[in-house]
């Protein structure tokens, strides 16, 4: 298992997320990471809609990672939402999507939004570890999952 730990914090984790649609999910996505990154949520969302016109983020499985590269930013940023019913997303293999990993960093971080992107998505090609996040009951075992600190305390 992975451990997210440098890309994501214990706030940085929803739960339950409500949305209809996965345009309402963008919007909350981006107004989520503004609040924890001082960039405006219109930059983010447009960085997220214009991403996904390339192709759909949702990779299969139930899971997507929304991602884009947002002027301003100081780092790589994460953020987890687990949503609280599947929506329709477009994703690759046609099934809804519920667990979502919100990828954002800064223009020139080239390298590091490739590693960040094939960490992020090794975990959620996981099966075990994509159950343990669907069962997780709080977001603190969620985080727990994502940092690995579930990994560490088993060893």
């Amino acid at each position: 298992m992975n451990d997210l730990s440098d890309l994501i914090a214990a706030d940085a984790v929803e739960a339950g997320l409500q949305v209809a649609n996965k345009k309402a999910l963008f919007h909350q996505l981006a107004a989520a990471a503004a609040r924890r990154t001082g960039i405006g949520s219109k930059q983010i969302l447009s960085a997220l809609v214009e991403r996904e016109k390339l192709s759909s983020t949702g990779f299969g499985g139930g899971a997507a990672i929304p991602h884009g590269k947002i002027e301003g930013l100081e780092r790589v940023f994460g953020y987890f939402a687990r949503l609280s019913t599947p929506l329709e997303y477009q994703a690759v293999d046609g099934l809804p999507v519920d667990l979502v990993f919100l990828l954002l960093s800064p223009p020139d971080a080239g390298v590091e939004h490739l590693k960040a992107l094939a960490g992020v998505s090794r975990m959620l090609r996981d099966r075990q570890t994509v159950a343990k996040l669907r069962g997780a009951r709080s977001k603190d075992a969620i985080f727990a999952l994502l940092s690995g600190v579930e990994a560490r305390n088993a060893a």
